[in-house]
């Protein structure tokens, strides 16, 4: 007995250096398995993009980062106006997310970027109204309305901007102390924004009988009343969210250039919007928000958008319509028809002339 007690010690000493190598051995075999093995519940890759203002809101919610955690992506952007783009150093970045096609095609070509590139979402552009304005285009045969939504005759409108007709020249603009002087669409600047371009290239269609301006002749022979379309508006917003979100509070131009995604975004949350229509140009265009791959990284996140079910949904809850199908957006804005034109009934899309061209005019309504 003696003999057994002189050597537990010794025993336990042992027993005590073998179990803590095994337990070390066992955490070291944990921590490699969990870095080769990644939680797939846990974002891996980090990825940084500059993106369209428009879209901030959708990659800062909550719920679309959880969803791209679990695919693997912690997403950092940071925002841009579309056409600003080009002029960014992009190197060390991902991705690109330009607010339509043809400045993601300019940027593509600049750094050598395969094509196709993945458009994951697209929104038609539309004028917001008070109900004040509508009816007085209504009346003056501008616009028609139905309930809080209608069209606006691009033709009408823009006879009356090629005459300066002014808000007192229409009928029932008396009524309403606010509707004064020229009449007018604001919208952002088209040097540097998506939207202000885009507004520029329907209304350059329209105006030259349902031609897209494909050179500098093109481009001249629309340039007097694309001037006037710029240069009534004074000092522009360089974004469609701070213009937008001037129109809900209460200040700036009676007829403001939005995106849909704007308005189907408030108002699938809920919010009061007064007396706001939205009118959508029977002849307008529509922004594809394209992604421009610039590593292997960005490529697959713009694809994961563009199939993803959760985050395809997520985007129509930010009011944006995901490409190939209309069912999502649909379902989802039932309840606002009264202020959404699902369909696009009556809405002819304007074809978008080339980056080129489109720059060329964007400086000349500028001059």
């Amino acid at each position: 007995m003696l003999d057994s007690e002189v050597h537990a010690p010794g025993v336990r000493r042992i027993a005590g250096i073998v179990l803590a190598v095994l337990l070390i051995g066992g955490v070291v075999a944990a921590v490699v398995a969990g870095r080769n093995g990644q939680d797939k519940g846990t974002a891996t890759k980090t990825v940084q993009g500059v993106i369209g203002s428009e879209k901030a809101e959708f990659f800062a919610d909550p719920d679309v980062v959880k969803a791209l955690a679990a695919k693997g992506y912690t997403v950092k952007t940071e925002t841009s106006g579309s056409w600003a783009m080009e002029g960014l150093d992009l190197k060390g970045y991902d991705f690109a997310f330009p607010s339509s096609q043809a400045p993601a095609d300019e940027l593509a070509d600049k750094y050598h970027v395969r094509q196709p590139l993945p458009r994951p979402f697209y929104s038609p552009l539309v004028v917001v109204a008070h109900r004040s304005a509508a009816q007085v285009l209504a009346a003056g045969g501008l616009a028609t309305l139905d309930k809080n939504t209608g069209t606006l005759k691009m033709g009408a409108y823009l006879d009356a901007a090629r005459h300066d007709r002014t808000w007192q020249q229409l009928k029932g603009a008396t009524a309403h102390g606010e509707l004064t002087g020229t009449l007018y669409v604001a919208t952002t600047d088209p040097d540097t924004s998506n939207s202000g371009a885009l507004y520029l290239a329907a209304a350059s269609y329209v105006a030259d009988g349902g031609r897209v301006a494909a050179d500098t002749a093109a481009v001249e022979r629309t340039a007097p009343l694309m001037h006037k379309l710029i240069s009534v508006q004074g000092a522009q917003q360089s974004s469609t969210d701070a213009a937008f979100r001037d129109f809900i509070s209460g200040a700036g131009n009676p007829l403001v250039l939005v995106y849909e995604s704007q308005v189907a975004s408030l108002l699938a949350e809920g919010q009061d919007v007064g007396d706001l229509t939205v009118l959508y140009p029977d002849t307008t265009a529509n922004s594809d928000h394209t992604v421009v791959p610039l590593t292997p990284q960005g490529r697959a996140l713009g694809e994961l958008l563009s199939s993803d079910p959760t985050l395809r949904k997520l985007a129509v809850r930010h009011g944006f319509r995901p490409q190939g199908t209309t069912a999502e957006f649909t379902a989802a804005t039932a309840s606002h028809t009264a202020y959404l034109n699902q369909k696009l009934t009556g809405v002819r899309q304007a074809p978008v002339p080339a980056s080129k061209v489109l720059h060329a005019m964007a400086r000349r309504a500028g001059n």
